[in-house]
């Protein structure tokens, strides 16, 4: 499956954005799908991941009550909208697709195979 992330841009503290990951190629609603983030300096890090069948989400501390993931599959996109967005958020996003080897998906990086470009998001104080 190949990933194209969008929805990037400036905005300032308390703001919101929207970003979308569009999927093509193999079949995109038995994928789950995840959102990472890499702010300069650290480490990517998982921001959200939503199941393939259920849409039951994850959501890391730092984004709970602000983010919400979320996929149509019948058009093949994947979302994440951020609300209240702070400094601290300011990151390149990555959206990642993972095989639904499990009924839930892994929070591991390792186990998104496909992943798309990056979106960068800046946040201003």
């Amino acid at each position: 499956v190949q990933l194209q992330a969008s929805g990037g841009g400036l905005v300032q503290a308390g703001g919101s954005l929207s970003l979308s990951c569009a999927a093509s190629g193999r079949t995109y609603s038995r994928y789950h799908m995840g959102w990472f983030r890499q702010a300069p300096g650290k480490e990517r890090e998982l921001v959200a991941a939503i199941n393939w069948s259920d849409r039951s989400a994850y959501y890391a501390d730092s984004v709970k009550g602000r983010f919400t993931i979320s996929r149509d599959n019948a058009k093949n996109t994947a979302y994440l909208q951020m609300n209240s967005l702070k400094p601290e958020d300011t990151a390149v996003y990555y959206c990642a697709a993972q095989e639904n080897w499990s009924v839930r998906p892994s929070l591991l990086e390792s186990d998104f195979g496909f992943w798309g470009q990056g979106t960068l998001v800046t946040v201003s104080s």
